[in-house]
Formats: C-alpha cells, sequence, structure tokens
C-alpha cells in the first residue's frame, strides 16, 4: 500500500525522534553508572590508603580489618605476584601468581585500578581495586552481590520522564504532518488538475505559510506558462516558416533518426545528389554522416565537410543536439569552390612561373660579372638583383606554405606551444624592423597559456600581423596584444597597432585573399609576398579558429582571432 506524504513525514519524524531519545537514554543510563563506579571506587582507594597507612605504623592485617567494613575482602600482593595475606583464603600458600590479574596488571603501570570479575580462588564475583605501594600492593575487594548491583543501577526517573516526554512529542508530530499533508494534498490536487488539462481554479485556498506561498507561486507560474506555451508555438511557426524559406537545405531528424521536418531546398539538393530522404542513411554520399551522428559525444556535436555530384559542389553540416537529435544542413558552394580552385591553381601556376624569372635574374647577375662595370654600378645592379630574388624566394615559400596548409594539413607536427615565450623569440627576431620605425610591441597573456599546434605556423601567425604593421601602419607607433577571453576550447588574442588603420572599411573583408591591394603597387612599394594575411587566414584555420579585422575607435587595425586550446 502506498503511503500517502502526511504518513511518511510522521514516520520519518518518527523514526528520527525514537533514535534520538533512545540515544538520550542510553546516554544518560550509561554516564550515571560511571558516575556511581568512580564514587564506589573513590571509597575502596580511601580504604586502600588507610591499609597502607596502618601497615606503615606496623600493625596486623588483623587488627586494619577492625577499621574496614565486615564484607571487604583484603589482600596483600608482594612484587613477585606472591599473595601473603588474604582474609578470605585460609592457606594463602595455595594461590596462584597474581601478576597477571587484570587489575595487578594495569596498577603496575598506572599506579591503581579496578575490575570486576569472577574471583579463581572462591568463584565469587568481586568488585576489585588494587593500588600500587613501594614495597607491595594492596588489593580490597568488595562482593558484586545484588546489594552493589542495586547501588550501580541508574536512576529511572529521568527515564520516565524521558518516555513522557517522547508521547507528547509524537502528538505535536502528529499535528505537525497532519498540517504539511494538507498543504501537501492540496499541491497534489492542483498539480494532477494541471496535468490532466482540467480548468484549474488559481484562486486556491492555501494556508498562510511558507507551502502556501510556493502553491500560490506555482499556480502563477503555471498561469504565466500557460500564457508563454500560446507564445512558443507563435514563435515556432514563425521559425518554421524561417526554415522553409531558408536559402539552405535544412532536416531534422529525431534521436531515432525519423525525419521531423525539412524545406523545398533539402529536397532539391538530394534530387541533384540523387539520393531519396529516406535512403539518406544508406545512400554512400552520407556515409561519413553516419559515422559522425553515431559516434558524436557531447563536446563533439558539429561536423562539417563536402561532397560533389554532377559538377557541383555541396557544403554538407551535421549538429547534433543534446537529446541526440539533430540536423542536416547542405548548402550550394559550386561558386565559391570553383572560385577557391581557380585561386589554388592560380597559386601553383604563379609558383611554377617564377622559376623562369629566376633564372633571368641568376643570369642578369652572371653577365655583370663577366663584363668590366664600374664598380658603383656593378654593386648597385647585384644588390637589385639579389633583392629581387629574395622577394621571389619569399613569395614561393609562402604560396607553397599555403598550398601546404590547405591540401596537406596532416603533415604538420603538433606540439605545445607557449605563446608567450614565442612572442619574446619574435621580438627578438624583429628587433631592427621595429627599432627603425619606433614601433612599440608590448602583449598581455597569462603565462599558462599553451596552444597544442604547430609552432611554425603559430610563430608565422604573429610574424605576418607584425609584419603588416612595419610596413603599412606607419612609425612612432605601438602594438599591443592580449588575450580577452577564454573558453573551455579556444584562447581569444586581440592584435591592434595604433598605426593609420584603413580608411575605406570595405576592403577589411578582403584583406585575407591572396595577392589583394588595397592601392595598386602596394605590396611592390613595401616589400613583401602579397600573401601574409592570407597565410595568416589559413593558419588561424589550422588551430580551429577564425579571424577578423576592424579598425580601432581611436585609430590604427585590430584582428581578432582565436585558437584552440
Amino acid at each position: 500500500m502506498k503511503l500517502t506524504y502526511k504518513q511518511r513525514l510522521f514516520l520519518y519524524f518518527f523514526a528520527i525522534f525514537t533514535i534520538f531519545t533512545v540515544g538520550v537514554i542510553v546516554l544518560e543510563q550509561s554516564r550515571e553508572r560511571k558516575y556511581k563506579t568512580e564514587m564506589l571506587v573513590e571509597r575502596l582507594d580511601a580504604y586502600v590508603s588507610m591499609v597502607d597507612a596502618a601497615l606503615q605504623q606496623n600493625k596486623t592485617p588483623e587488627t586494619i580489618l577492625t577499621l574496614l567494613p565486615e564484607h571487604i575482602r583484603l589482600t596483600l600482593i608482594d612484587y613477585s605476584g606472591k599473595v601473603f595475606y588474604d582474609n578470605v583464603i585460609d592457606n594463602v600458600s595455595q594461590l596462584g601468581q597474581h601478576l597477571e590479574r587484570p587489575e595487578i596488571r594495569a596498577a603496575q603501570i598506572g599506579g591503581n585500578s579496578w575490575d570486576i570479575r569472577l574471583s579463581q580462588s572462591n568463584n565469587r564475583e568481586y568488585l576489585y581495586y588494587a593500588k600500587r605501594f613501594p614495597q607491595y600492593f594492596v588489593r580490597v575487594a568488595l562482593p558484586y552481590d545484588v546489594q552493589v548491583q542495586h547501588f550501580l543501577k541508574a536512576d529511572n526517573f529521568f527515564l520516565y520522564f524521558v518516555l513522557v516526554f517522547f508521547v507528547i512529542m509524537l502528538f505535536l508530530i502528529f499535528y505537525v504532518s497532519e498540517r504539511f499533508g494538507k498543504s501537501i494534498k492540496q499541491l497534489r490536487d492542483f498539480v494532477l488538475a494541471a496535468e490532466s488539462k482540467k480548468t484549474v481554479d488559481f484562486a486556491l485556498n492555501f494556508p498562510q505559510d511558507e507551502l502556501g506561498e510556493i502553491g500560490a507561486k506555482i499556480a502563477e507560474n503555471y498561469k504565466k506558462l500557460k500564457k508563454h506555451e500560446k507564445e512558443i508555438v507563435n514563435e515556432r511557426e514563425k521559425l518554421l516558416q524561417h526554415v522553409y524559406n531558408s536559402q539552405e537545405g535544412l532536416c531534422f531528424f529525431a534521436k531515432d533518426r525519423s525525419v521531423q521536418f525539412y524545406n523545398g531546398l533539402f529536397v532539391q539538393y538530394l534530387n541533384i545528389l540523387e539520393v531519396e530522404i529516406a535512403g539518406i542513411f544508406t545512400n554512400p554520399v552520407f556515409e561519413k554522416v553516419v559515422a559522425f551522428v553515431e559516434t558524436s559525444t557531447k563536446n563533439e556535436n558539429y561536423f562539417e565537410t563536402n561532397i560533389s555530384k554532377q559538377g557541383k559542389y555541396f557544403s554538407l553540416r551535421v549538429s547534433v543536439f543534446d537529446d541526440k537529435s539533430f540536423e542536416i544542413i547542405i548548402n550550394d558552394i559550386t561558386k565559391q569552390e570553383k572560385n577557391r580552385l581557380l585561386k589554388q591553381e592560380m597559386t601553383g601556376n604563379i609558383a611554377h612561373e617564377l622559376r623562369t624569372p629566376v633564372t633571368s635574374i641568376r643570369g642578369y647577375l652572371e653577365t655583370v660579372l663577366q663584363q668590366t662595370l664600374p664598380e658603383e654600378k656593378k654593386r648597385q645592379f647585384i644588390e637589385k638583383a639579389y633583392n629581387q630574388t629574395l622577394a621571389l624566394s619569399e613569395l614561393m615559400h609562402d604560396m607553397s606554405l599555403i598550398t601546404k596548409m590547405e591540401e596537406a594539413a596532416q603533415s604538420f607536427t603538433l606540439e605545445q606551444v607557449n605563446i608567450n615565450n614565442l612572442l619574446e623569440e619574435l621580438k627578438n627576431d624583429l628587433e631592427n624592423p621595429l627599432r627603425e620605425k619606433n614601433i612599440s610591441m608590448t602583449w598581455n597573456i597569462s603565462q599558462n597559456v599553451v596552444i597544442e599546434g604547430n609552432k611554425n605556423l603559430l610563430y608565422s601567425i604573429f610574424r605576418n600581423l607584425t609584419d603588416n604593421t612595419v610596413r603599412y601602419a606607419g612609425a612612432n607607433i605601438a602594438i599591443h596584444i592580449k588575450q580577452y577571453n577564454e573558453d573551455k576550447d579556444f584562447y581569444y588574442f586581440s592584435f591592434a597597432d595604433t598605426g593609420v588603420g584603413i580608411s575605406e572599411e570595405h576592403h577589411l573583408n578582403r584583406l585575407f585573399e591572396r595577392f589583394y591591394r588595397i592601392t595598386e603597387g602596394r605590396t611592390r612599394d613595401t616589400g613583401g609576398s602579397g600573401l601574409g594575411l592570407s597565410i595568416v587566414k589559413n593558419a588561424v584555420l589550422f588551430h580551429k579558429g577564425t579571424i577578423v579585422a576592424k579598425n580601432r575607435a581611436g585609430g590604427g587595425l585590430e584582428f581578432l582571432f582565436q585558437l584552440h586550446r
């Protein structure tokens, strides 16, 4: 039978108070017994001291016994454990070794001791008390009979008082349980009515106590909840309308992979991919999606990949929610992918074509070396050819690095990189360029900020941002690097300068494109390969982050990016 809340509450209080009462009784009884035992032991100690004083006056044990109560047993024991007097045993020579008696053994250590036990000599139970003196042990024993047991027995008055008090408390507990049970019953009736969607009277007569306040609040919140449910339904309709009109193909799946709803664009993209919506999870095109959904965790609940079909490219994204339901988003990225491939091909072609000017420069230098020219002119030509060679070599290196990041990211080794140490190394490497333009470089980053990544790529992020500032931001400025936030997955950084910034903000979104120039000749006039910021973006993406650029309110340019921990 299921107990009501009132009955369970009464039983809980009853059990707790019963345990408490029993504990109090046991404690009081034991303490009173201990107190009475100590009183009796103190009396026996006085008898022992009296015996020792009489023995010091050379009185005989028989004379001493006249000074003690009639029922006292007196035993004298030497240090070897031999009994040389006992008023109960006539022939003490028959008594065995007494050093192992509990009270004697304890008296050897502590000076005195007592024990209640059965005598081995006459099989009678005694309360023994023994005390060690310089030449012997004096032991007195009180027969542990009904009279002594009665004396040591605790007084029952307190027991009766506690039991009466216990009965009174039971009535109080019953009253409290009744009062609380009434409030809980009203709350239960209210919840059941709300659950069955019946009409609920919001003017419920709750009692004027804390539970009554809780009940009133629940009723009020229920009314608000109903109102919010209507609002949520309206918002859901708006969201569904947005999904249907979205420029991305969207489909939501339940935990069991059943389709909840989708928009028309999702079906359209599936038709291009030659996949039926009912066969998504058996089609090879979605093999990676199925594998991710089956192995996703709370920390890794997002997956993205690209697929192609019939000359079109699609971005396919999967997000798994906490309840294991998930969504699949398909987006047509054909245009973007073709542009990317075109730029990638262009970069490869440029790298290939660079070999010809490098060969020409070498031939030019050979000609200069073989002809008779004035030393000043010869040196001027050699330096120009050498500088061009350095620029071309830097360009080839940068293009190769970008291609490697895009096509062979797995070839980069990962290690624990301390950002503070990396910035110290960077500042030392760029000491001369920074001094020539009077640029100060400071940072505010916690010493424990360590990134698991590729050290060379992390170095290239800060190196290329600093080079960009040195070349384009002007002189007599400052560079500030700071870590402005962190969470369980990322560290967030800001790289800002106080230079000239970029006046036309539409350029900001294109700064990371390869060879993009704000003005013609910018790269040529200031040096550099024109790929520095593109390398920065790809290195940040390699470390699972993103980067944006913006003008600072006080002047200058600021880059905000995050790196995976």
